[in-house]
């Protein structure tokens, strides 16, 4: 019973060091991620000891509850903290570490329909964004940072952020990575069409740029050429305009 408690307590710093708006022990204690985390651990302990439809029932008052939908077999390790919560899906073999930090609309999804370890494990220390889908039974390295709305489905090493749509390292060990490899490398996601959709609009603008640019120095070319042309055409009827008073000077004086 002592050691409930103490977890209790745990769970509680930890929004306070994981979550600045916190101000007051009765605040934290409204907060869905933390009520999900404490009905998640009742029904994980049911579903071990094979009363299993009772842990679901739990699992899907949870979702109910809070917005958060966390298998009754998936296991989760101490100090984890959900920010808002809502949305949230944790499948059943997924595994997740210790001091993890997830915000709402994190999905930890499947890729096949066997009975196989088929989510993702997740290392101690990881920060996942939110919206961001991590799939299939991948690992992500301790220490990583997974950016808003990005989509994983390839290992990950520790100390690494990942972004985007597919997922690519951009930070490694702290040094950023000027080249990155591509994340998702499977067959249905080989080639990202939004992301080669992007690219042709680029080249497509760069083209556009270029002949802007032939065509503002053929017109400044132009311009150039007038320009020329009128001073030379000011100088010509200066002279006939001087010529003709000189000539009717000339015949006056006659």
């Amino acid at each position: 019973m002592w050691r409930i408690w103490e977890r209790i307590r745990e769970d509680i710093q930890t929004v306070f060091r994981k979550d600045p708006a916190a101000r007051s022990v009765w605040e934290v204690l409204t907060y869905p991620g933390l009520h999900a985390i404490w009905m998640h651990r009742v029904a994980h302990w049911l579903w071990n000891h094979r009363l299993l439809f009772l842990a679901r029932l739990l699992s899907q008052i949870n979702r109910f509850l809070t917005g958060i939908e966390i298998h009754p077999g998936a296991k989760i390790g101490r100090r984890f903290f959900i920010d808002h919560g809502m949305g949230v899906v944790i499948g059943e073999t997924a595994e997740i570490g210790d001091d993890v930090l997830m915000y709402h609309q994190v999905t930890l999804g499947g890729t096949t329909l066997e009975r196989v370890k088929r989510h993702p494990t997740i290392g101690n220390n990881v920060l996942i964004g939110m919206g961001a889908k991590i799939i299939g039974p991948i690992t992500i390295g301790d220490n990583c940072r997974i950016g808003a709305n990005a989509v994983v489905n390839k290992d990950i090493p520790p100390n690494c952020t990942v972004v985007g749509v597919p997922g690519r390292i951009v930070i490694r060990d702290g040094k950023k990575v000027e080249e990155p490899p591509p994340v998702m490398d499977n067959v249905i996601n080989k080639i990202d069409p939004e992301d080669e959709i992007i690219q042709n609009l680029r080249q497509q603008i760069e083209l556009l740029q270029q002949q802007v640019e032939i065509l503002q120095k053929q017109i400044d070319q132009q311009n150039e050429t007038i320009q020329h042309f009128g001073s030379e055409l000011d100088s010509v009827r200066y002279h006939t305009l001087t010529h003709a008073h000189q000539d009717e000077g000339e015949t006056c004086c006659r």
